[in-house]
């Protein structure tokens, strides 16, 4: 009766901790990419075919990867312009796996963006994504009271949990825009219009609506050739950036810049809140170290979270990759001349 009623308690700790987790901090904030001009179609469904051209991205994220609770995230995507129609679409894959609670997160979105030319110097490019996602529970790393043999003093399997878990299945919308120059861009996003409930144990857990506002302004460097570029067609630039994001009760600041001298590329940027302390911890989230490289139509980039909250960089920080590749399925040469891209940072 003991180990009944033990392994009851112990699998109802664990639901409630797992729908704590899920609830307050998951919920709170969908996983995120440091280098999030290189995951472009994560970032806001404006940017499908923002390249003028097609374009294949892969992006990869260890969070935390020195303690058990680590967050790992994939994502692939694949977005095409639509010159004649002035459109863009785009299919983007992510997968996000937390170590602890075993909560897995896998979604599809398809996305369209149209391109409104609003003068010679200003384009304006509204997007809407619809996407299906899938958050299950695995078990599989988890023991429980049942399990326990106090005779051996070990534990055994199998266990009465169902090694996959529950899972839910549900529709998501989400809208941006982005307005730009030939040297400035403004983007605002929002994900989970319809706020989904997401709950994988039966009860209700509203996701919230994500909101992100993003803009940047490209400096060209004098370089006594061609302004921006020097006389091989590299491009030279310093180019700072700004990311505003808000979920629920959640908040965040990204500031940073970019050092623009192809084929490399560096950035350097702060995230958190400064001059805020809620509930008495840091809201500093990290330093962030990016170096790409960039040859004709591949881009690869590492970047390094060093953390600066009080969870310390014990934690392992955070890396991350991403690969870019950009080609014309239509003609092999160019992007279209009279198409004003949007000059943002490739990493």
């Amino acid at each position: 009766m003991y180990n009944i009623l033990k392994g009851k308690t112990i699998r109802v700790w664990v639901i409630l901790s797992i729908t704590f987790i899920s609830v307050q901090d998951l919920k709170a904030q969908d996983p995120q990419f440091s280098q999030f001009y290189a995951a472009p179609l994560y970032l806001n469904p404006a940017f499908a075919g923002n390249t003028q051209m097609s374009r294949f991205g892969i992006n990869y994220r260890n969070q935390w990867p020195s303690i058990n609770a680590n967050f790992v995230t994939y994502s692939a995507y694949f977005d095409h312009y639509f010159d004649r129609i002035q459109s863009g679409v785009g299919l983007i894959i992510s997968r996000d796996e937390e170590g602890l609670a075993g909560l897995r997160s896998t979604s599809v979105g398809a996305q369209y963006a149209y391109q409104l030319r609003l003068s010679d110097k200003l384009t304006f490019r509204p997007g809407v994504q619809v996407g299906v996602y899938n958050r299950s529970l695995n078990f599989s790393n988890l023991t429980f009271g049942d399990q326990w043999d106090p005779e051996t003093q070990t534990f055994q399997n199998p266990s009465g949990e169902t090694p996959t878990g529950p899972g839910k299945t549900f529709l998501d919308l989400s809208f941006g825009g982005v307005l730009y120059s030939e040297n400035f861009w403004f983007g605002y996003s929002v994900f989970h219009l319809n706020q989904p409930n997401q709950s994988v144990l039966g009860e209700e857990s509203i996701l919230p609506m994500k909101h992100s506002f993003h803009a940047g302004y490209k400096i060209p460097l004098n370089t006594g050739y061609r302004k921006g570029y020097n006389r091989n067609g590299d491009e030279r630039s310093i180019t700072p950036t700004a990311q505003y994001k808000m979920q629920g009760g959640f908040q965040q600041l990204d500031l940073g810049i970019y050092s623009t001298l192809e084929p490399m590329v560096v950035g350097l940027w702060y995230r958190g809140i400064p001059f805020q302390s809620p509930n008495g911890f840091s809201a500093s989230e990290s330093l962030v170290l990016l170096l790409g490289y960039s040859y004709e139509k591949l881009s690869v980039g590492y970047s390094f979270d060093y953390t600066l909250s009080d969870l310390g960089i014990r934690s392992g920080g955070a890396h991350e990759i991403s690969i870019t590749y950009v080609l014309s399925l239509t003609d092999p040469r160019r992007p279209p001349a009279d198409k004003l891209r949007i000059p943002c940072p490739k990493f």
